[in-house]
């Protein structure tokens, strides 16, 4: 056999460039839809039907089906392989306020190999109801305040999705007041209450009113909290900010206690009616990685950042006078991604022992991933440059390792290779993944004598049964 030749241009692949090996399925994927939380062990589909596969086919070829990040969503039936839902699915856990909820995945066939592309989509049912983040909240509104004002309230969360999400806000009949849905640039609704009829002090010192968040599902759920409003005597201005939108940029690596962004706010008032003092006015305050300072408005970084989790952050900031009245703003804080995760290598198959004389066979299949963004997520796969080895690559970050040509075992019966993904992120993070391929033996090799002649000397006379014979010893590698 030939040896493996020294020298051999380093093998690099890039994830970014889509090379179709073995790809017969097309590439449209098949799209299928399950309700989320339905039952373990539910019917999604025939794949082999769909797939316009033979009866047993699936089963005779190893079909597998593979979630990104190793998940199992789904699994076969073993007796009849259609595919069929492996566990209870919660879109809110697997999505958040994505929609649609769109899991995609692969189905892997072997021998030979093809990879379908497909697609599960989890649909919303209305399994929550809005909530607002206190049970109730207190308004102080001056009894001078004109008819048309409007006052921001605290908005709802609704984890669910599209129409069974939160639509709209009502408010408990009364003569003062009435409420308004808006939206905000996240799509969120939020309330806001509007002054119809001047107050009196003297008259009603203080208001209780009942908000309600409803939602679009069928029927409608809903969440409640109590709007107390306190009435004051004369403060003729409320706190107002510069900017109605505030935008700024940090990095996800930023040290804790950093300044991220500085607000300010204006009261026209004299004495503790003009003094103003900053809040974060939000709902999840507990997951929010920021703090304000309550006397300049320095919002500062409390709590780690991670661009993987959420690229953006919506923050609305209160300023409140010395006689309780209240303005706000709004803050659009973007998080920069930084190459802090290196890549992953899933191996989805491995062959081991492989025969000596087959050329071009396929020893492994794998998939790689990066957790970052732009170029920190593109990677490129290598092998060492010795090894009579040849990288290629599929589908959807899916590799396939092969033989370049044929083995010779009496030569090498085991290779230990080592795959290399690194990213094209600065600074370059990179991961290894060892596996050891054993060479099985065939017979490719005939006998043959250790010598090309022999000489052999015998006495004359001597019988044939006292004759002495010797071994003539020949050899084969197989």
């Amino acid at each position: 056999m030939a040896q493996t030749k020294a020298h051999r241009k380093k093998r690099q692949v890039a994830t970014f460039i889509v090379f179709m090996l073995l790809w017969e399925a097309g590439s449209e994927s098949i799209q299928y839809s399950v309700w989320e939380e339905t039952e373990s062990g539910t019917f999604v589909a025939n794949l082999t039907k769909d797939l316009g596969l033979r009866m047993g086919e699936l089963a005779a070829r190893g079909a597998r089906v593979v979630f990104k990040g190793n998940r199992h969503h789904l699994q076969f039936d073993p007796q009849t392989y259609d595919l069929l839902l492996n566990e209870k699915l919660d879109r809110e856990e697997l999505c958040g306020s994505t929609e649609p909820c769109v899991l995609a995945f692969q189905v892997l066939l072997e021998n030979p190999l093809q990879f379908f592309q497909a697609a599960l989509r989890v649909r919303d049912i209305n399994d929550h109801a809005p909530e607002f983040p206190a049970r109730e909240m207190l308004l102080k509104i001056s009894e001078t305040t004109a008819p048309g004002k409007i006052f921001p309230l605290k908005m709802a969360q609704d984890l669910d999705a599209g129409s069974n999400s939160l639509q709209s806000y009502v408010l408990s009949s009364n003569s003062h007041f009435h409420v308004l849905t808006r939206n905000r640039s996240d799509g969120r609704k939020f309330p806001e209450l509007v002054l119809d009829k001047a107050l009196d002090r003297e008259e009603q010192p203080e208001l209780r009113l009942t908000l309600t968040a409803l939602d679009g599902g069928s029927p409608p759920r809903s969440g409640t909290t109590e709007v107390q409003i306190r009435v004051l005597d004369s403060n003729d201005n409320a706190p107002e900010f510069a900017q109605e939108l505030y935008e700024a940029q940090v990095a996800e690596n930023e040290s804790l206690g950093s300044l991220v962004i500085t607000v300010s706010a204006r009261d026209l008032d004299a004495g503790s009616f003009g003094e103003v003092t900053y809040a974060l006015f939000q709902v999840d305050d507990v997951n929010q990685p920021f703090e304000i300072n309550t006397n300049t408005g320095e919002i500062r970084l409390r709590k780690t950042l991670d661009f993987e989790e959420f690229q953006s952050y919506h923050v609305d900031v209160e300023a409140t006078d010395g006689g309780g009245l209240s303005g706000k703003c709004s803050i659009v804080i973007k998080i920069l991604d930084m190459n802090d995760n290196a890549p992953e290598l899933t191996m989805s198959s491995l062959i081991s022992p492989i025969p000596e004389n087959l050329p071009e066979m396929i020893v492994a299949v794998f998939s790689v991933s990066d957790a970052d963004s732009g170029n920190n997520q593109q990677v490129i796969c290598s092998i060492d440059d010795n090894l009579p080895f040849l990288l290629r690559p599929s589908v959807e970050n899916f590799y396939t390792l092969l033989t370049e040509g044929p083995l010779d075992r009496e030569s090498q019966a085991e290779y230990n290779i080592t795959i290399t993904v690194t990213d094209l992120g600065t600074p370059r993070l990179k991961t290894q993944h060892n596996i050891t391929v054993l060479v099985s033996d065939v017979n490719d090799n005939a006998p043959a004598f250790t010598q090309t002649s022999y000489t052999l000397f015998v006495r004359e006379n001597n019988s044939p049964a006292l004759l002495e014979f010797f071994n003539i010893i020949c050899v084969g590698e197989s």
